[in-house]
């Protein structure tokens, strides 16, 4: 990249610097180049969600990363003193965990897809662009958070420093989890995670990850519900160049980076029928081909696979393919609703209150008075432990007194009666979701376009119902979507099918 190019790249930059995301201390990143245009974007580019360090040489990036504390690693893959990925075997030897993406003047590079085949975690090419290096820098330090962070503790309380949700609570369900977990993480077998959403599904993966003989190798998710199906299967299995349009070059999929490693598939139940077929051969044959492309494929890759949708209904109806389901179901570990589990509710809270006393800088907090907790215990909570995670952050950072009282708490839980779902009343989405937009912004929640996806779906489901009169044939076909799929989020959304549907 030319000084010029970078200078003109640079001063597109914004000069307002965004609020960082991340909690502190902030993540730190260490960029390797030699082009001090490429680190002064890079620094320019970061600086409002990470802690930057540069180095101009291969030599003085290693002795930075060794002495150093760093969340990911952005690395030319040319450097004067040593080949890009010559640095980059060095970086695994020392820290496994430490995504690393790639910089590269041609991003189908023989280099580049090698460097993705040895477990890279992305490339970019050059010349930079600002908001795709921030994003990409952005998942690399998510990928780091969920590489990297403890999340199994014993049943005993422990400081939110090194605790993790999922293994809070002494509730026999939970404990069975947990026995689960032990039993089978250091197996290799396809395991099937089950539970309603909000339940934990993906910290149950990190820890059989984390637990097995497979821990110190690459770990991925993907969220099999939050692509269309196309670009699901490029996702997953990569695709030759000119494939498709928009395919401008060779895609490494997650399949081929998690050779070795373990493999997340989130939503499981939301993949379509062509790309379920292609699950299936890896699972049973550990092979496959890109998309576009002839050539055969192998990975040693393991899967864990999560759903809160019916599967066997799915197979009866035509939705599912029953082969894969039992393919899948090598081992199936069931996460139980909150509700089943009340009597974690104290512990569960103790730990997210003192997550969020830290996080919003709460020092005189002392916690919850006793009628607060009956009513935390007393609720049902739809939204099971993200629910409780997400009004406890939200208890907390709405207080200005020392001990939270049921007045502190959202009219849901005092109330005793669930609304995780809201109602959704006429033209609620012109005025609906930009309040909602404008509140969660309000509590700078990192959640964001999820809700408000989730808040969009809820009312787009619930006005094509009404238009339907409650026919579900009718509203499927009307949506595009299956009936299996429509049942599923009827269900989560509690959706009541009256003459006068509506969300309850």
């Amino acid at each position: 990249m030319n000084s010029n190019a970078a200078a003109d790249a640079t001063s597109a930059v914004p000069h307002a610097t965004p609020k960082s995301k991340w909690s502190k201390p902030m993540p730190s990143v260490l960029v390797i180049d030699d082009d001090r245009s490429i680190l002064a974007l890079a620094q320019k580019t970061l600086s409002a969600i990470a802690d930057v360090e540069t180095a101009a040489t291969a030599a003085e990036g290693l002795d930075k990363l060794r002495g150093g504390d760093f969340d990911t690693v952005l690395l030319d893959i040319q450097l004067p003193d040593q080949n890009g990925l010559a640095v980059y075997c060095e970086i695994r030897e020392f820290d496994r965990r430490i995504p690393v993406v790639f910089m590269t003047i041609e991003a189908a590079s023989s280099t580049a897809i090698e460097a993705m085949q040895l477990g890279a975690f992305d490339y970019i090419g050059k010349p930079l662009s600002v908001e795709p290096l921030r994003d990409l820098i952005e998942k690399a330090i998510e990928q780091r958070q969920i590489s990297s962070v403890p999340v199994a503790i014993s049943a005993d309380d422990q400081s939110a420093d090194t605790a993790g949700e999922l293994f809070i609570g002494r509730a026999p369900a939970m404990l069975d989890v947990f026995k689960a977990i032990g039993k089978v993480s250091k197996q290799d077998v396809p395991i099937l995670i089950r539970g309603e959403s909000g339940t934990g599904k993906e910290l149950v993966a990190r820890a059989l990850y984390q637990y097995s003989h497979r821990g110190d190798e690459t770990f991925l998710a993907v969220n099999c519900a939050a692509l269309p199906d196309s670009l699901l299967e490029s996702e997953l299995f990569g695709h030759e160049k000119g494939s498709f349009t928009g395919a401008e070059s060779r895609r490494i999929g997650k399949f081929e980076q998690c050779n070795g490693g373990t493999l997340f598939l989130d939503e499981i139940g939301d993949m379509a029928a062509t790309v379920q077929a292609k699950v299936l051969r890896v699972l049973q044959e550990q092979r496959f081909e890109r998309v576009g492309g002839n050539k055969e494929l192998t990975t040693d890759c393991r899967i864990i696979a999560a759903t809160n949708r019916p599967l066997e209904q799915m197979v009866e109806d035509g939705e599912y393919r029953e082969d894969l389901l039992y393919r899948l179901n090598g081992v199936t570990i069931e996460l139980p609703p909150l509700r089943e589990r009340l009597s974690d509710v104290p512990a569960l809270i103790q730990f997210f209150m003192s997550q969020a006393k830290k996080e919003f800088n709460k020092p005189d907090l002392e916690g919850l008075s006793p009628e607060a907790v009956e009513l935390f215990k007393a609720y049902d909570w739809p939204g099971n432990v993200r629910q409780l995670r997400a009004v406890i952050r939200r208890c907390v950072l709405d207080t200005v007194m020392p001990v939270i009282t049921p007045d502190g708490l959202p009219v849901e839980v005092t109330k005793g009666r669930s609304s995780a779902v809201p109602v959704v009343r006429e033209n609620s989405a012109g005025a609906g979701l930009p309040e909602l937009v404008k509140r969660l912004l309000e509590e700078n929640s990192t959640d964001v376009y999820a809700q408000a996806n989730e808040y969009m779906e809820k009312y787009v489901i619930t006005e094509v119902l009404k238009s339907t009169d409650g026919n579900q044939s009718q509203a499927a076909e009307i949506l595009g979507i299956t009936r299996g799929k429509l049942r599923d989020r009827i269900s989560t959304y509690s959706i009541s099918l009256t003459s006068n549907v509506q969300v309850g």
